[in-house]
């Protein structure tokens, strides 16, 4: 695979606790140790994009800190371009709080630090850049809601293909349907969407209910994320199609999104089709949900071929 993904998005330091299981409300759990990992939604997805083959280029921001000079070297050493990557005096790196249970779910709280920073000129700055090279522009959504906006829209301007995975859903992303992004939410944001969208969250919905009012907005498909199940592929002209996750045993699935729409977006930037860059995806994020961590279980190209031609 060699097409070239812009990512626009966060780049946070994880800090992680595996605990005997999640906290509820008031409550506090006990771990044995705190573990440091590279995160953010989207530099996440640029190491998967990089490590299933595509060229990446990254476009975000971190303080001017250790851990920003440190998720800095990180990406650089994916063999990622960070020449878009902003370092702000005055400001932390992103930092997110993770507690892993045992079955591998896991509850996140994140200071958005230098991510909040991140403005519509330095987007379109990097869109600019990225204009005849890029082949696919992925966005996520832990940076202002307004540079979201002007990277969908100037990847319509440049007539980039976009995928836009709403983790979490951000002020006016309504606005930005006519603009055709892929969107890839998971369940929940699904259905927050629809409710956004003026429709109601009506009792025993399915996500491929809840997605056609959306596909038929954006004229482009909806790819749902459902964890375990797998994904199901949503298009205006089209019945959805459901690629179900391989049974694997699960240590943690922090990062398991991320993984997925990163392989997802190098897959379309490489020409594949809608249906099999989603079903690399998910064999990617059955592969990454096996080891701890966001990043230390994103597979390689190879690895990534090798679970496909197992599975036949």
């Amino acid at each position: 695979m060699s097409g070239h993904v812009l990512v626009i998005g966060a780049v946070n330091v994880d800090l992680v606790v595996v605990a005997d299981r999640l906290p509820g409300p008031g409550e506090t759990v006990v771990g044995p140790t705190v573990e440091r990992h590279g995160g953010g939604k989207g530099a996440n997805a640029a190491v998967a994009a990089a490590r299933a083959g595509a060229d990446v280029r990254y476009c975000g921001a971190v303080g001017a800190d250790d851990a920003g000079f440190a998720a800095i070297a990180e990406l650089r050493a994916e063999g990622i371009d960070v020449q878009d990557v902003a370092v702000l005096g005055g400001v932390a790196t992103g930092t997110a709080l993770i507690v892993v249970a045992p079955d591998g779910e896991n509850q996140i709280a994140v200071a958005l630090g230098a991510n909040a920073k991140v403005t519509p000129q330095a987007v379109e700055a990097a869109m600019a850049r990225a204009a005849g090279w890029a082949h696919c522009v992925l966005v996520s959504t832990e940076i202002p809601p307004e540079s979201v906006g002007a990277a969908v829209r100037s990847a319509a301007a440049h007539d980039i293909r976009c995928v836009l995975n709403p983790a979490p859903l951000c002020r006016g992303l309504e606005g930005l349907l006519p603009f055709a992004p892929i969107l890839t939410p998971n369940e929940s944001e699904l259905a927050d969407l629809v409710e956004r969208l003026g429709g109601r969250r009506e009792p025993g919905a399915s996500p491929a209910q809840m997605s056609l009012p959306i596909a038929a907005r954006t004229k482009a498909p909806v790819v749902v994320t459902l964890g375990r199940a797998g994904v199901l592929v949503v298009g205006a002209d089209r019945g959805p199609t459901a690629l179900p996750a391989p049974k694997v045993e699960v240590r943690d699935t922090t990062g398991a999104g991320d993984t997925f729409n990163g392989v997802f977006a190098a897959a379309l930037a490489a020409g594949h089709s809608i249906l099999l860059a989603a079903r690399r995806g998910v064999i990617a994020a059955s592969i990454a949900v096996g080891k701890d961590g966001a990043r230390d279980g994103m597979p390689t190209a190879k690895a990534i071929e090798e679970a496909l031609a197992a599975e036949g």
